[in-house]
């Protein structure tokens, strides 16, 4: 079997470098023998995660530009020739046989140098609404490897694929117990679960909402399951910490996702890509509410695009708080659940990784 090498880009948060670490870990079960070198920008977190995944990565000087005047601004020019100089000479040095981009500012310069010295080049998109690396770079790459449909309106008709997002496979491996699940998180198994995702880091405007309809949701004799997030679990176990039980667990993250997922009747979240991609593979109902501080907007178009297939609710940040139950009850009601299972069941990708190799196998020197 031959010896490939991949250069592989993709950082500045987990939406862009889960999928880059998940292609790797596809390509490297074909390919046992292939060679990985990651390139991120040098202060993100890729230059931690990557290396944590098991592969190696080299940093770039590079950000991107604000929309206001900034030293940083003024600096791009300069960073971005350094960039540009560097990845010549890592290309130059490491000779991929496929450059691999998912986003991110690194993967400019990266992919904009392979494509100058002809080297295949395929990128993956996770939104619905293209960040402006992947707009920039799709007519001088030979695949976009998509998420979702309509994306003809951004990149090259014939160089789109549509594969979906990978996903972690921890979250769709096959479960031992459900009631371990719920015994490891302290819930009652006899009352639906309302699983509430802020993130790592925490959501600051989900929180308020919950907590302002905290006693409305616990009346409606379910189970919350509340991921505060770290920078707020501290002010709110404050709170009402002493009104934890089998009703009520606030959780700083969640380290059992797959048990958490397997528990939830239905999901309050925001509406990233690789978290919508989850949802659909785990059929999950779900009330989205799209963080509003996010380029393009990108959140709630992701979110508008399940929405118009009838596979999810919204609810944005501007409506009237009133809404919020109403949806909610919407939500947790058996004949909707049916409804947005089975439509977002229709938009599942589970073995989009694969689907992505195959198009990267596609673009090695072997194929025909």
């Amino acid at each position: 079997m031959p010896e490939y090498q991949f250069m592989i880009s993709g950082g500045g948060t987990g939406g862009h470098i889960f999928p880059a670490v998940a292609i790797a870990d596809e390509l490297k079960k074909r390919y046992p023998d292939a060679q990985f070198l990651f390139v991120g920008a040098r202060d993100r977190m890729e230059m931690e995660r990557v290396p944590q995944a098991g592969y190696n990565i080299e940093g770039l000087w590079i950000s991107g530009i604000q929309r206001k005047l900034t030293a940083s601004n003024l600096l791009f020019p300069f960073k971005l020739f350094s960039s540009i100089t560097r990845c010549q000479k890592l290309i130059r040095k490491f000779k991929p046989d496929v450059v691999i981009g998912t986003g991110g500012f690194a993967s400019g310069p990266l992919l904009y140098v392979a494509s100058r010295k002809n080297k295949p080049c395929l990128i993956q998109e996770q939104n619905s609404f293209p960040g402006i690396t992947n707009k920039l770079l799709a007519p001088r790459v030979n695949t976009i490897c998509v998420a979702y449909d309509k994306m003809e309106r951004f990149f090259p008709q014939d160089k789109i694929v549509f594969t979906g997002n990978p996903i972690r496979s921890s979250v769709h491996a096959p479960l031992a117990s459900k009631q371990a699940c719920y015994d490891e998180l302290g819930l009652n198994p006899n009352r639906k679960t309302l699983l509430v995702l802020g993130g790592s880091l925490g959501a600051r405007k989900i929180n308020q909402l919950v907590e302002n309809n905290l006693n409305a949701i616990l009346e409606m004799n379910m189970n919350l399951l509340w991921q505060s997030g770290k920078l707020y679990i501290d002010e709110l176990l404050g709170k009402h910490g002493s009104r934890q039980n089998d009703q009520l667990q606030i959780k700083p993250f969640l380290q059992n996702m797959q048990g958490a997922y397997a528990i939830a009747d239905g999901v309050i979240s925001r509406a990233g890509a690789g978290t919508l991609s989850e949802l659909a593979v785990l059929q999950k109902p779900s009330l989205l509410i799209p963080s509003p501080n996010v380029a393009e907007d990108h959140q709630t178009k992701n979110a508008m695009a399940l929405v118009e297939k009838g596979a999810a609710l919204i609810f944005r940040e501007t409506d009237p708080e009133s809404q919020l139950l109403e949806k909610l009850k919407l939500l947790m009601d058996g004949r909707e659940q049916e409804k947005l299972q089975k439509n977002i069941q229709a938009l599942a990708k589970p073995k989009a990784a694969e689907h992505i190799v195959d198009e990267i196998e596609k673009l090695l020197p072997h194929a025909e």
